[in-house]
């Protein structure tokens, strides 16, 4: 699989799991972040570099995934904006 793909495989994937999250405020910080994250880092050719970021992006990938469980476990009301 090509760099390209992974990326873009990993981008979905993190948006996706951060759309997870109860609390919209949460759902909507990670959504931005990632997005700006990753057009911050559209244009980079070193592969080290990129290696690196990839690498970050997955551990950040696990982190969200462990926080939207912990979120479901303690859960509150929606706010008035979701409704």
């Amino acid at each position: 699989m090509s760099t390209k793909t992974k990326v873009l495989s990993l981008y979905k994937t993190m948006l996706r799991e951060s759309q997870k999250f109860p609390s919209y405020n949460y759902r909507e910080y990670a959504v931005r972040r990632i997005r700006d994250a990753f057009r911050e880092n559209r244009n980079l050719s070193d592969s080290t570099t990129m290696e690196n970021h990839v690498k970050y992006a997955k551990e950040s990938l696990q982190i969200i995934r462990r926080q939207t469980v912990i979120g479901d476990l303690y859960k509150t009301d929606k706010l008035v904006i979701e409704k």
